[in-house]
């Protein structure tokens, strides 16, 4: 039997992550399973095509806009830098001796945590991001959007922060 968590990162884990994240379930019984989920940076990839359509209707090129081929290659390079990303995180984590999968997003990021959660069995959520005190304070954040949807306990950890300092800043 397997106990699977669903770990939604902003960024690439660094080894104060793994180490913490993989320290909350000493002495599970079951194999734990750790399935990441890494959201492509979608917004950039969006600013830089609407940039590059600006200037459709325009009689001439408008400085500063992005052609398609360029559009293609910016978003392949936004897709290629989540996945590096992610495989960094989940080979710290296998490093730990732990079972890890990952898996990117295009989709709102609490809408695909919500889906793995779902689709893993998941008895729990971490999600690791910076401090993001404005959408915290309106509870807009990936967190609290999540509890409000999950029937799974769901931990908020600052990334490559100790855990002695969670609490602070």
């Amino acid at each position: 039997m397997t106990y699977d968590v669903a770990v939604l990162v902003e960024k690439t884990l660094d080894p104060i992550d793994a180490d913490q994240l993989t320290s909350l379930h000493v002495g599970v019984d079951d194999e734990v399973v750790y399935h990441l989920l890494r959201p492509v940076d979608a917004a950039a990839a969006a600013l830089a095509v609407s940039l590059g359509r600006m200037g459709i209707d325009a009689p001439g090129p408008i400085p500063g806009t992005l052609d398609a081929d360029t559009e293609v290659e910016i978003e392949g390079q936004l897709r290629r830098d989540a996945q590096d990303s992610l495989d960094a995180s989940v080979q710290l984590v296998t490093e730990r001796g732990q079972q890890a999968t990952g898996a990117l997003t295009e989709l709102d990021p609490v809408d695909a945590l919500q889906s793995l959660v779902a689709s893993t069995g998941a008895a729990e959520a971490i999600i690791l991001t910076e401090p993001h005190v404005v959408k915290e304070f309106l509870h807009v954040d990936w967190t609290s959007r999540a509890r409000r949807h999950l029937d799974v306990p769901t931990l908020h950890l600052l990334e490559h922060v100790p855990f002695a300092g969670q609490g602070q800043g």
